[in-house]
């Protein structure tokens, strides 16, 4: 599992990525359009901005470069994506120290043309925010971190090796400088405390959809709503044990002989309409399908989590399904009859199966004759049969059920007593 998730983040990690590559070539291609825009209409306007003559060349030198380098950086992140890999750390550290240096040149640019002091303090210096903001985005506390500094450091470098030359104070105010650096440093730091907060929620995400499906392959796609919820919370055992379970087993009466005279598609959206609503009884009544067994299934009442009164769940659960499948039979044009044998006892209950798949089952002597019951619905022409235990179970609640006397079941030496209920 832990390889699964640290893929599946990895993979989320560079989608954001994609998204953050994104935004950076938008806003330079908009910028690329919207100053080329004023400068075709009003020339002196950038005149007045830039302070002095504006050349268009500075865009095609900055802007035009790092948009193609981060088209570049784009299509290697979906190579990646594509070849199911991650991108080399040294990569990503370098990429930033690429894309965070632009502002850096742009400003060594505007100070030539405008002068160290008020290049120093027009907008060139802010542009280094862009870059840390979205460096959130890299989900990682650490190139965030160095996102910052890398600006702080080349705004502070710029500044002590321009101002010298440009000022008649002998010596710059590092001071000063420092100040402004360290506010983008800080900042640097702080978008990093975001996205390792983005990372985390992302994970917590990852993991829930990662315990989500381990229910799925465990339990199967109809596990009701509360049992899936106690699964995430509580998660699935997977050591085998021995549970006091309630077994049910149905069967649609003469279905296969019915289904010979029909179209695939007719069976299976028969099927499917019948299924839907008696596996939504069981889902009501806390109860799962542990496995659909062509046109019948078998229910467990008390795994994989302890139901109290499982006997009862299954037996209410029992009678609801024949009512409801009257109610369907009046208003469907091929009528269905089902047969349910309910027996209560001990099962061994966990994940069985291969190394590679494994499923969530039951097995033991309970599971036998539950199935052996559902099997004599059709020796007594009835539809829920049940069997003395559970007919114990039930005390009171079991007033109605009518004894068929001790049968003889396939696979046991002595008879069994089997009860009938309505």
């Amino acid at each position: 599992m832990s390889a699964e998730f640290d893929h599946a983040l990895m993979r989320e990690v560079m989608q954001t990525e994609l998204i953050r590559v994104k935004a950076l070539i938008i806003t330079a291609v908009s910028l690329l359009v919207i100053l080329w825009t004023i400068d075709l209409i009003d020339p002196r306007g950038l005149d007045r901005i830039w302070r002095g003559r504006f050349q268009p060349t500075y865009l095609n030198y900055i802007l035009i470069p790092f948009i193609l380098f981060e088209l570049w950086v784009h299509g290697n992140i979906q190579r990646h994506l594509k070849l199911d890999r991650d991108v080399a750390l040294i990569r990503r550290y370098l990429g930033v120290l690429i894309e965070t240096s632009l502002p850096t040149v742009a400003l060594a640019v505007h100070i030539q043309k405008m002068g160290p002091v008020e290049a120093l303090g027009f907008v060139m210096p802010f542009a280094y925010f862009i870059f840390i903001i979205l460096s959130t985005l890299r989900l990682d506390f650490w190139l965030s971190t160095f996102t910052g500094f890398v600006a702080a450091a080349e705004l502070f470098c710029i500044a002590m090796f321009y101002h010298p030359a440009a000022t008649t104070d002998p010596s710059p105010d590092g001071f000063y400088h420092g100040a402004r650096s360290m506010m983008l440093l800080i900042s640097g730091v702080l978008a990093g405390a975001v996205g390792v907060q983005l990372r985390r929620q992302f994970a917590a995400s990852i993991m829930a959809a990662t315990a989500r499906d381990r229910v799925t392959n465990l339990f199967g796609q109809h596990v009701s709503p509360q049992v899936a919820e106690r699964l995430l919370l509580e998660g699935p055992s997977t050591d085998s044990d021995i549970r006091r379970v309630a077994v049910m087993f149905v069967d649609f009466r003469s279905f296969t002989a019915a289904a010979r005279s029909r179209s695939p598609k007719d069976v299976v959206d028969r099927l499917d309409g019948a299924f839907a609503v008696l596996v939504e009884i069981l889902d009501r009544h806390g109860g799962i399908v542990n496995k659909f067994l062509g046109d019948g299934f078998l229910a467990l009442f008390g795994a994989p989590f302890e139901v109290a009164d499982a006997a009862h769940h299954a037996v209410a659960a029992a009678r609801e399904m024949l009512t409801a499948m009257e109610h369907i039979n009046e208003a469907s044009h091929w009528p269905l009859r089902i047969g349910i044998g309910i027996h209560v006892g001990e099962v061994v209950a966990g994940n069985i199966g291969s190394p590679r798949r494994k499923e969530y089952t039951v097995i033991g002597d309970t599971v036998n004759f539950a199935s052996r019951l559902e099997a004599l619905n059709k020796e007594f022409n009835s539809q829920l049969l049940i069997s003395a235990a559970v007919r114990d179970a039930l005390g009171e609640d079991g007033r109605d059920a009518v004894s068929l006397g001790e049968v003889p079941v396939k696979g046991y030496d002595q008879p069994m007593t089997v009860w009938q209920l309505g």
